[in-house]
């Protein structure tokens, strides 16, 4: 079985490394072929075949491929042979408006990225809520399984504390300090407009550093929309860590989220540690720029703040240890969070070999069960080499 691999449009990560690891442990035929962007070509690990994403190279390993599996749009000019089997795991609950419902967006652009949904034979959706809000968005009409994200499994893994652990130190956090991971997502006039607004932080890491710089660690993980250096403005007490490899190992590694509107919140819930929504651009972001599918100000499983000396007093305050938020983080975790066991990758699976073979394609292997369990992210050279 050939397998090609998209995550983030050229990393290593997410629901698709998941997935990779779990078959190159128990399915030793195989052959797995990553899109990779050659910026991010050091986090793969050396025995994992890649060809560089929107190559020539790419177009001819997605023909031939029996299984593409792909977190967000393969947005590639390729086409798919009837027998291949096309997995979109995407990569969030939605919150803010996505596709064919947002506000506004590029000319043509949603066009082209629809001949890629077209393309879709298998979408994966994390709960309840996301189903129909995915279907609508795409205009998707296809199999839809309603199963939770696989790259969550590791959240729920007996060794979670070990990898927390192993983070954290390959971070050079001390384990005294407590650790905020900063993870907002991105606004389009910063991406999409000619001349449009330059990239800025919606946090002030000065006040931030001042304030809890002695005992706190701010680990800053930007979109990958928008991932830049931002070396010139770091201090000590943060690290930017929007290339580490897979953003679950850093929910482990940190004690509290600060996010906006991005769908790391229904993640990180899994955890049951706190979460403090920093929505300093709410009203334009809502109104104008993107809109959203919630009511933000109901369903926040934690405090709604609009400054950075907010946050900080939010964080001053433990959100985890108020009682206010309990009741809604409960709730919140229940509507959203209630398929992520631990053992997604294994149902996944299950789903996926006998609909390979459906489609005519051969999913024989002889290299015995396929195992889903969790391996050690933090160590990507131990992935079995291609055969």
């Amino acid at each position: 079985m050939r397998v090609v691999y998209n995550s983030f449009e050229g990393a290593f990560s997410d629901s698709p490394r998941v997935i990779f690891e779990a078959l190159a442990r128990g399915r030793s035929r195989d052959e797995h072929v990553w899109l990779a962007d050659p910026r991010l070509q050091s986090t793969f690990p050396a025995s994992v075949a890649t060809v560089e994403y929107g190559s020539a190279e790419s177009v001819a390993a997605l023909e031939a491929a029996d299984v593409v599996i792909a977190n967000t749009h393969t947005d590639v000019p390729w086409s798919k042979r009837p027998e291949t089997l096309y997995v979109q795991t995407w990569h969030g609950t939605p919150l803010k408006r996505i596709h064919w419902d947002v506000l506004w967006a590029p000319p043509g652009r949603l066009e082209r990225l629809q001949e890629d949904v077209d393309r879709w034979d298998l979408l994966l959706s994390p709960n309840r809520v996301a189903t129909p809000l995915l279907r609508r968005a795409f205009r998707y009409e296809g199999e839809v399984l309603e199963i939770g994200y696989p790259r969550n499994d590791i959240l729920s893994a007996p060794d979670r504390e070990s990898v927390r652990t192993r983070v954290r130190r390959r971070l050079g956090i001390p384990a005294e300090r407590t650790v905020v991971l900063y993870a907002p997502t991105w606004r389009d006039d910063q991406v999409f407009v000619e001349g449009g607004k330059p990239f800025a932080l919606g946090m002030d890491l000065d006040v931030f550093t001042r304030a809890l710089g002695e005992d706190h660690v701010l680990l800053l993980r930007l979109h990958y929309m928008v991932s830049t250096p931002l070396a010139a403005e770091l201090h000590p007490a943060i690290r930017d860590v929007s290339r580490h490899p897979d953003v679950s190992e850093l929910y482990l590694a940190a004690d509290v989220l600060v996010t906006d509107y991005s769908s790391v919140m229904f993640d990180f819930a899994i955890t049951g540690k706190p979460i403090v929504l920093f929505a300093y651009d709410l009203e334009d972001y809502q109104d104008r720029l993107r809109g959203f599918y919630l009511e933000l100000a109901d369903e926040a499983p934690g405090p709604l703040v609009a400054t950075t000396e907010e946050v900080v007093a939010a964080l001053r305050e433990r959100p985890g240890a108020d009682d206010r938020y309990r009741e809604r983080y409960a709730r919140f975790r229940d509507r959203f969070s209630d398929l992520e066991d631990g053992r997604v990758t294994e149902r996944f699976l299950e789903h996926l070999l006998p609909a390979v073979r459906a489609r005519g394609a051969s999913a024989s292997d002889g290299g015995g069960r396929v195992d889903a369990g969790n391996p050690s992210p933090s160590e990507p050279d131990a992935v079995p080499a291609r055969p």
